[in-house]
C-alpha cells in the first residue's frame, strides 16, 4: 500500500504565496510521477502541475508562470510552490502519485486534499 499526506493549505490574500507538501510513504519501488490537481465547488477536478522522476514537468494553463512543482526524490516528497495567487485559485489541492510497489504492482493513489482559500 502506498500513502500520500499533503500539508500547507490555508487561507491566503490575493497576491500571496503559499507552498503546499506531499509526502509518500508505504511499500514504494518507485514514483515515477507526482502531482497536483485541484477542485473547485461545482467544477471537475483539473491539472495543476505534474512532475516526472527525471524531472519532466508540466503545468495547468491557470497556472504557468506563477506555481513551480519542486520534488524531492530522496524524500519522496513533492511541493506545490504557488505565487501570485488569485481568488480563482481557491479549490481544494489533491496530491496524486503512480509507479510500482515492492511486488511491482502499478499504484495509482490520491491524498485526501487540503484547502486553499484566496481571499481578502
Amino acid at each position: 500500500q502506498v500513502q500520500l499526506v499533503e500539508s500547507g493549505g490555508g487561507l491566503v490574500q490575493p497576491g500571496g504565496s503559499l507552498r503546499l507538501s506531499c509526502a509518500a510513504s508505504g511499500s514504494i519501488f518507485s514514483i515515477n510521477r507526482m502531482g497536483w490537481y485541484r477542485q473547485a465547488p461545482g467544477k471537475e477536478r483539473e491539472l495543476v502541475a505534474t512532475i516526472t522522476s527525471g524531472g519532466s514537468t508540466n503545468y495547468g494553463d491557470s497556472v504557468k508562470g506563477r506555481f513551480a512543482i519542486p520534488r524531492d526524490n530522496a524524500k519522496n516528497t513533492v511541493y506545490l510552490q504557488m505565487n501570485s495567487l488569485k481568488p480563482e485559485d481557491t479549490a481544494v489541492y489533491y496530491c496524486n502519485a503512480a509507479g510500482f510497489t515492492t511486488t511491482r504492482s502499478m499504484y495509482n493513489v490520491w491524498g485526501q486534499g487540503t484547502q486553499v482559500t484566496v481571499s481578502s
